[in-house]
Order: structure tokens, then sequence, then C-alpha cells
């Protein structure tokens, strides 16, 4: 340090001087420092555990018993089952509504120990996380859905989160349910507003193009000679064959809205939720069951009337069956319309409409077919009354047990 002094108080100092004495004391103090500290430990990255699933998720487990465990169920793949299985993550203090929809006496399990039994069919909400049949605790839950005979609508169910309770004292807010968005909330609308569009179109080109015989076979109540002539028409015609595939589409497509669920609101409550595609398999479907009915119930007529010995009121009977509903067929659109509109608002009330205008369809066609045969022979007689039940009110019988009664 002494040269250094010396060179401070030396009038002859330059700033050159000073440099070139501390320059080298400098370096040896940094590298003295940095010796002295110890070297910081590098930080391992870990990446975060994930969060535990909560709510519901769109995947279901089926019970196999051959090798007694859990497998993911596959529709189409797997045969339907009459209990499903889903592990469910609770937290305490955070609520988990479910709601979904269930037949009667149809139960849920959680962790083995019935939590719910349905006393009639319709559309539940429960609170998991409250109503656990054990002590409230954190982790991953087995919920079960049952039926001691169907299969259980699984796809019905959705989960609603809440606030949590913690959160709701400290804002001093009330709880929020937001349902979870589900992409079969519209399904099937687009179907069924195809297929009114394609038949309220076939109607109109055969009004256009066949517009004298479209008249004859819609002049059901008048009185005038054209009725009469009408059944003595022959019943195998273009314009016949046309009408009828019109009316069986709009009657399978009727069916199709009643028996299916379309708004995830189990209007039936009996059926399984189906795809868009489902849908028109299901209608086409339909539409060749209808048809085939219609037109095979010549070919049983003439057999009845073979065995009752009645084969001159089998035509008779058969071109007024045919008027019946293909006149009545045109109200069926218009009960269509009103299915959609008031499906989600009102749609107890829709199923009854609907299922009772198919059931007057029918009985009317019934005692239309009765007047028409009773204009040629009473009623009153024993084998023709006998023929009568054997070729029209058996028939009607089991026609209401599955089309009506069974839903």
């Amino acid at each position: 340090m002494a040269p250094i002094a010396a060179a401070v108080r030396s009038s002859a100092w330059r700033p050159e001087a000073l440099r070139r004495w501390l320059g080298p004391w400098l370096i040896l103090s940094l590298g003295l420092g940095l010796g002295l500290v110890r070297p910081a430990a590098a930080v391992e990255y870990k990446p975060l555990p994930p969060p535990a699933p909560s709510g519901l998720s769109d995947d279901w487990l089926i019970f196999d018993e051959d090798r007694n465990v859990l497998v993911l169920y596959l529709p189409g793949y797997h045969k339907p089952a009459q209990a499903y299985y889903q592990w469910v993550y609770l937290t305490p203090g955070q609520s988990l509504r479910v709601s979904f929809a269930a037949r009667e006496n149809q139960c849920l399990f959680l962790d083995n120990r019935l939590l719910f039994t349905a006393a009639r069919a319709g559309t539940y909400t429960i609170d998991l996380a409250r109503n656990l049949p054990g002590p409230r605790t954190a982790g991953k839950h087995l919920l079960c859905a049952w039926h001691p005979q169907v299969s259980p609508n699984y796809a019905s169910f959705t989960n609603e989160r809440a606030v949590p309770s913690d959160k709701v004292k400290s804002t001093g807010e009330a709880p929020r349910w937001q349902p979870q968005a589900r992409l079969a909330v519209h399904r099937g609308q687009n179907v069924f507003l195809c297929f009114l569009l394609l038949i309220g179109l076939l109607y109109g080109a055969i009004r256009t193009a066949y517009q004298p015989g479209f008249a004859r076979i819609y002049e059901l109540w008048s009185n005038t000679p054209g009725e009469p002539n009408f059944l003595t028409r022959p019943t195998v015609t273009w314009l016949n064959l046309v009408l009828v595939l019109v009316f069986a589409l709009s009657f399978a497509l009727l069916l199709v809205a009643i028996h299916t669920n379309v708004q995830n609101v189990l209007i039936l409550r009996r059926l399984f939720d189906v795809s868009e595609s489902d849908l028109v398999v299901k209608v086409l479907w339909y539409t060749v069951l209808v048809s085939g009915f219609v037109f095979l119930r010549l070919v049983f007529l003439a057999l009845m009337g073979y065995i009752f010995d009645l084969s001159p009121l089998v035509l008779p009977q058969y071109r007024e069956f045919v008027r019946s509903i293909l006149f009545m067929g045109l109200f069926l659109p218009v009960v269509m319309l009103l299915y959609l509109v008031l499906n989600r608002s009102w749609p107890e009330g829709v199923l009854w409409v609907s299922n009772g205008v198919v059931t007057i369809m029918l009985v009317a066609t019934v005692l239309r077919v009765a007047q028409t045969l009773h204009r040629r022979s009473s009623l009153l007689n024993l084998h023709l009354f006998s023929y009568f039940c054997a070729t029209e009110i058996i028939p009607l019988t089991v026609l209401l047990k599955v089309l009506v009664f069974t839903y």
C-alpha cells in the first residue's frame, strides 16, 4: 500500500499511473471473492401432478364377470348392461350436482351403498357430495346406475358444478349452477325438420301433378257420387303407391319422435338416446315397416276373406282402409310440428297429444271401415261381425298395445 500512497502524494501523479497500480489489486480481490462464494445448486424441474378429474365423464364401465374387473363400456361392441359404473372425484366443501333421467325403480349407488331410488319415471338432480352414505372424504368414489329389469339411460347423466362453499361465504353470492354443455342438446331437430320439409315437398308435387286423383282420395266425408266410385277403382296405382309411401314416412316420423329422446328431456323415459345418423336409419326403418304393413294387409284380408267366405268384401274394405289412412295422414306433419315446438316446454303434454293422435287415427280408420262394411251387409250378422273382429278389432288392439300403451 506504501507505493500507492506515495504515488497519490506525488505531485507528478497521473491517472495512467493510478490505473497501473490498482489493476493487479482489483483482479486479485475479485478472484478471492469468487472463490469464497459457494456455487448455487441447480434447481431441478419437476412437473406438477395433474389435477384430479372432477365431475362425471363420458366414459362408463361395466362389470366383466369372467375377469372380475370393470372394463370400459363400448356401445355397439358390448351388450347393454343393467349396471353402469364410473369413478367420480369428490372434494370436501364443493358440491357435485348430477342430473339424470331415471326410469321407475332405477337405483343409484355410491361406493356400493344405495344412494337413491326413483319412485317414478322422471328427471332428477342429486348432490353426490352431500349425500355420501359414509364419511365425507376427498378422493375417488365409485358411482353406479342400476335398474333391475332394463338398461339405465346412462347417456342422460350430466354434472352441474357449483361455487365452493368458502367462496360463497366470502363473497355472499348465491351459488350459480353451470350445467355442462352437451352436444346432444339439440340432437334430432335437424333430422325431423329435414324430413318434414321433404314430406311437404312430396305432398305439394303430388297435389300439382295428380290433382283429380288427389281430390278423390281426400274427399273422405263427402256424400258425392265420387266416394263410391273410389271404392270401385283399381287399388294398385302409381298415385296410391306414392301416397302410401309418403304416409308411411309421416307416420314413421311421428313414431320415432315419440319413441326417441330428442331434447335430452326423457319424454318416454324408456329408450336410449341416439345420434342423428341413428335417427335417420330409424325413420327409414319405420317407414319400411309401416308401408309393408299397409301393403301386406291386402294379403291378410284376402286370406281372412277366403276363410270366412267373404271374398267380395275384401277389396272395398282394403280401399276404404287405404283412403282413411291417407286422409288422416295429412294431419301428421302438423302434429309433428307441434311436437317439436312444445317438446321442451311441455314434454308430458306433447307426449299425450302425440299418442292421442295415433290412437284417434287408428280408431277412426276402424270405424270408417265398419261403416263401409255395414252399408253392404249388416254387422249385426254374427258371421260378418266375427270377420270384422278378426280383421279390424284384433289388429287394432295389437297396434294400440305396440305403438301407444307400451310407451
